[in-house]
C-alpha cells in the first residue's frame, strides 16, 4: 500500500501514528532530526530537519502523503507543509497550538490546491468533527461549547515545549475567540460545573485548538473550550510524570452549540488522549487519499470531511450525536457572556 511519512515519528505521539499506519496496510517512512532514534524504529528512516528544505524534499520523495507530528508547530508546520506542496502531497499534523494553528490557515489559505489539515488530533479536530456533526442543518450558531473532561493528564515532554512556546509568543495572556476574532487577555481564569455524565469542575476559557479550527469554516462568532480543574494541575504542575505507552487515562468531550433558546450537542468518549489521535490523523489521511473529501487547500477536519461518517469510522471512540437532554441543565447564565 501507499507509504506515509511521519516526521517526529520516534515522539510519543508518532509513534501512535507509525503503529496505526502500519495496522491499516501503510508503508510508514520515519522521519525527523535525530537518525539514530529514527533508525531504531526499524522502518525506512530519513532523516531531515526544517531548516533544511532539501533534506525535508527527499525525505518526501515518493510518498503519498506525510504526517507532522514534531512539535513545537510554530517551528515545523510551515517548513514541512511548504515541503508537502513542493512534493503535491496532503499534509496532515497534529498541532495543538493555536497560534501555530492560525498561522498555517494564513500562510496557505488560497494559496494552493494542496491538502493541508491542521491540528488533526484529539485537540483541535475531535472538536471541530463534533461541533460540524452537532451543527446537522443549521448555516450558523451563536456559541460553541467544547468541555473536556480527562481523567488526568500526564504531558509529554512536547506537550509542555509546545505550550512554552505559545505561552511566548502570546506575552503569558490567555486567549479566546469571541465577537468573531481572537482576543487576549489577562483576566484571571474561572471555573464552573459541567454537567458531563458525572458533574466535574471545570476551567472556563481554558481554550484549546478549537478556537482556530471551528470558526475557520463555522458562522459561529463565539467558541469557548473547558478543561477540568485535575487535568489543569497535571498539566501546571512540573513533576507530573510524562506518559510511557498507552496509558489509562480516559476522556469525554462533550461539544454544545447554541442558536437563540435551542441547543445541540455531540460527545465523544474514549481513551488516552495521544493515542486517539494517531486513529483520527491517518484516517484523514486514508480519506484523503482515496478521495473521500468535500473542500481543497488548507481546511480543517470539519470542513473537508463528512462529520459524522468520520466520527462512527473512529476506532476506540465512542460517539453520540445530538443527544443533548433538556433535563440536563448547561447553567445558562454561565454559558452566556453579557
Amino acid at each position: 500500500m501507499s507509504s506515509v511519512v511521519v516526521f517526529g515519528a520516534y515522539g510519543h505521539t508518532g509513534q501512535f501514528v507509525v503503529a496505526e499506519l502500519q495496522g491499516r496496510g501503510f508503508t510508514p517512512v520515519v522521519s525527523g532530526r535525530d537518525e539514530g532514534r529514527l533508525r531504531a524504529l526499524g522502518f525506512d528512516a530519513r532523516p531531515a530537519t526544517v531548516d533544511d528544505p532539501a533534506a525535508l524534499d527527499r525525505a518526501l520523495a515518493g510518498a503519498a502523503a506525510v504526517i507532522n507530528c514534531a512539535g513545537p508547530f510554530a517551528v515545523t508546520a510551515r517548513p514541512v507543509a511548504a515541503a508537502a506542496v513542493r512534493a503535491g502531497i496532503p499534509y496532515v499534523d497534529v498541532a495543538a497550538e493555536i497560534e501555530a494553528n492560525a498561522d498555517t490557515f494564513a500562510a496557505f489559505d488560497g494559496r494552493t490546491d494542496t491538502t493541508i489539515v491542521p491540528a488533526m488530533a484529539f485537540f483541535g479536530g475531535l472538536g471541530d468533527l463534533l461541533a460540524t456533526a452537532a451543527m446537522g442543518d443549521w448555516t450558523a450558531a451563536d456559541e460553541a461549547h467544547v468541555a473536556y473532561g480527562l481523567s488526568g493528564w500526564h504531558p509529554t515532554n512536547g506537550t509542555r515545549v509546545a505550550g512554552a512556546v505559545s505561552r511566548e509568543r502570546r506575552d503569558g495572556r490567555r486567549v479566546r475567540y469571541s465577537g468573531g476574532c481572537l482576543e487576549y487577555h489577562d483576566d484571571a481564569p474561572r471555573t464552573l460545573t459541567w454537567p458531563f455524565p458525572t458533574p466535574r469542575e471545570v476551567v472556563a476559557e481554558f481554550s484549546m485548538a478549537d478556537v482556530v479550527t471551528i470558526p475557520s469554516h463555522l458562522a459561529i462568532p463565539s467558541v469557548c473550550s473547558y478543561l477540568t480543574v485535575d487535568a489543569v494541575r497535571d498539566l501546571a504542575a512540573p513533576d507530573t510524570p510524562a506518559p510511557s505507552g498507552r496509558t489509562a487515562q480516559t476522556f469525554v468531550v462533550d461539544v454544545v452549540v447554541r442558536r437563540g433558546d435551542a441547543e445541540r450537542r455531540a460527545t465523544a468518549t474514549g481513551r488516552d488522549i495521544y493515542a486517539t489521535s494517531a486513529p483520527l490523523a491517518v484516517e484523514a489521511v486514508e480519506r484523503i487519499l482515496s478521495g473521500r473529501t468535500r473542500a481543497v487547500g488548507v481546511a480543517s477536519a470539519g470542513a473537508i470531511f463528512d462529520p459524522v461518517d468520520f466520527l462512527r469510522a473512529l476506532t476506540g471512540v465512542t460517539v453520540e450525536i445530538d443527544g443533548y437532554d433538556p433535563s440536563r441543565t448547561y447553567v445558562r447564565k454561565e454559558l452566556t457572556r453579557g
